[in-house]
């Protein structure tokens, strides 16, 4: 079997994100075995730009629902491909987060 690293397994979890639901960095690390590594996770997201196939990197939000890393899309952009999917975000923080969460661990559970 290929061996494929860390970032590539962090956009394999990404892609699966449904249309009009977040995630957060955490919540991947946690998922793939690597509690702790948030911050690597959102290193994976700055890089996804480029990655084919794509990844909605809009989708995964830190902790609290925060657009913390919106500087890396330029301007407005993620929050406006949030607001495309229908999720509502106000003063950068997505509203009824609990609610769209969705947790690759339970989600993604066998």
């Amino acid at each position: 079997m290929e061996d494929i690293n860390f970032f590539d397994k962090v956009y394999q979890v990404a892609r699966l994100i449904p249309t009009g639901r977040v995630t957060s960095y955490g919540a991947i690390a946690n998922y793939l075995g690597t509690k702790g590594s948030s911050r690597m996770v959102g290193y994976a997201m700055q890089a996804a730009g480029k990655v084919v196939p794509k990844v909605p990197a809009h989708r995964v939000v830190n902790r609290q629902g925060l657009l913390t890393a919106k500087f890396h899309f330029g301007g407005d952009l993620m929050q406006q491909l949030l607001e495309s999917e229908g999720v509502k975000v106000k003063d950068d923080q997505v509203q009824d987060f609990k609610t769209l969460f969705w947790d690759p661990s339970i989600e993604l559970a066998l």
